[in-house]
């Protein structure tokens, strides 16, 4: 038998898929599993949380796909394209359900805002992966980084039928290249020497 907490995803993607995200209520998602209410209610409160667990079971599916040691000839560009192309692969089945709830999100800015922590879990969970740390200002900024190359490339995945997603390969390809090109430009320019009258006083003797 099914666990509960599956039985409610997966009632939840295929409801949304069918009805849209709006339409489909708490009590659906509960017939659907063959749950009582009750009991969806303790899994899952809300649709934002039944989203944020099936994108959770999604970067379950990917990180668990990841070696265990990184490949030393791999650049963290090389293993973050590698990593979101395996997410991408294992959303391609919930295309329909995907879409439904970005034209949701995209109708009503307070879904969104409430989908955010869900998706900056998820960019965090394929830095991380990719060896890049999340921590602290410099891991903000990859996160909301590629948060937006994930917003860019999802557009594309959207309408990809090609049968290797060489479409998708190719947008976040690029996206990557150019966001890689801006973090060393923002590097060298954060690791240049002062200068001025702060470069001098650093470097006396006295200082």
């Amino acid at each position: 038998m099914k666990p509960a907490n599956e039985a409610a995803l997966d009632a939840f993607v295929a409801l949304v898929a069918d009805k849209g995200f709006s339409p489909v209520a708490l009590r659906d998602v509960a017939v659907g599993a063959d749950l009582g209410l009750a009991d969806l209610y303790r899994l899952y409160p809300d649709k934002v949380a039944l989203v944020g667990g099936f994108m959770a079971r999604i970067d379950g599916e990917v990180l668990g796909r990841v070696p265990t040691e990184a490949d030393p000839e791999e650049t963290a560009r090389d293993r973050l394209f590698d990593t979101m192309m395996q997410r991408y692969d294992a959303l391609r089945p919930h295309r329909a359900a995907l879409g439904a709830i970005r034209r949701a999100a995209a109708r009503d800015p307070l879904l969104a805002l409430a989908l955010g922590p869900a998706l900056r879990r998820s960019m965090a969970a394929l830095l991380e992966a990719s060896g890049l740390s999340t921590d602290g200002l410099p891991g903000a900024l990859r996160q909301n980084g590629l948060l937006a190359i994930d917003y860019a490339v999802s557009r594309v995945f959207d309408r990809d039928e090609t049968a290797d997603l060489s479409k998708t390969m190719a947008a976040l390809d690029s996206r990557l290249k150019t966001a890689e090109k801006w973090a060393q430009t923002i590097d060298k320019y954060m690791k240049a020497p002062i200068s001025g009258s702060r470069a001098t006083q650093s470097h006396s003797p006295a200082a």
